[in-house]
């Protein structure tokens, strides 16, 4: 499933075209992705201009005209892709064929866009995990897919002072404590992998010990807050990892993963300085973890 880096690319991907644009028309290739689309929703989305697209978790947020939010997430291997007459809206080097692709278009959206040119954004999905929905602004906290949603990792709101007290008193290991959307929200395994490898932080140790007594962030706590931001910031400005099925917006491939220090390198040696250590693969909550046993305590 891509991670908060990939969707955060994809809306910027996206952005130029469809801020601003009005939605001519929509066209749905089926009734339902991984569950049935709103009632209407072609419907109700034409002739509706598109104020902003921001993002929340792994979720890609069109604010539009009227009060009402497009949310759409990506599932396992959704994707938009750009289509203008002015030529090809696709290019980039592909890992996988695309021969077939168009007969896994679900959705389109004509636009016409803020330029007054005409534009489509169409979405793509082989498996059909992704999904979207309709909510009123208003209403939009307390849905269900984003209610209980946690700190967003790419901002100064995520600290180890804002952590601690989600950590105070939990035995669970660190990893798991991370990966629960609840507590930060769109941090995935890759990133909670190379943000501990950072700090030099085992994966297996309890989340509750990163908490002073007093019931302050300790340093590590702190470090921790700190690497998890730059590791998503980092990955963002890399375009993503582009594992599996994902792809940018304008179908190029991310490069972060040639940056990876502990996800997916076991066998290999620690990159920290000074380290012997040989990071090593283990399994939490059936989730793969990279880390080095030398330097990660």
């Amino acid at each position: 499933m891509p991670d908060l880096p990939e969707v955060e690319t994809v809306r910027r991907g996206l952005l130029p075209v469809i801020e601003g644009a009005r939605i001519e028309r929509v066209v749905l290739g089926r009734p339902d992705l991984r569950f049935p689309l709103p009632a209407r929703f072609a419907e109700r989305l034409a002739g509706r201009r598109i104020e902003s697209l921001g993002r929340r978790a792994k979720y890609l947020v069109a604010d539009l005209e009227g009060g009402l939010v497009l949310a759409m997430h990506l599932g396992m291997s959704g994707s938009f892709r750009i289509e203008a007459p002015q030529g090809d809206s696709v290019p980039g080097v592909f890992a996988h064929p695309r021969s077939d692709i168009r007969r896994h278009d679900h959705v389109r959206f004509d636009l016409m866009t803020r330029d007054l040119a005409p534009a489509s954004i169409i979405y793509n999905d082989p498996r059909r995990f992704g999904y979207m929905a309709l909510i009123e602004r208003a209403e939009l906290a307390e849905h269900p897919h984003f209610r209980g949603l946690g700190i967003e990792p790419t901002g100064n709101e995520l600290s180890g002072q804002a952590l601690a007290p989600l950590f105070v008193g939990r035995s669970a290991p660190l990893k798991s404590v991370l990966l629960d959307q609840r507590i930060i929200a769109g941090l995935g395994n890759i990133y909670v992998c190379e943000a501990l490898w950072r700090t030099r932080l085992s994966p297996r140790r309890a989340a509750g010990t990163l908490v002073k007594k007093d019931g302050m962030a300790s340093r590590r706590l702190e470090a921790l807050a700190l690497n998890i931001r730059e590791t998503i910031a980092d990955a963002i400005a890399a375009g993503g990892s582009s594992l599996r099925d994902y792809r940018q917006a304008d179908g190029s491939l991310g490069y972060f993963q040639h940056r990876f220090a502990a996800y997916n390198r076991e066998g290999e040696p620690c990159r920290h300085e000074a380290c012997r250590g040989i990071i090593s693969r283990i399994v939490q909550s059936g989730r793969s973890t990279f880390f080095c046993p030398a330097c990660q305590r």
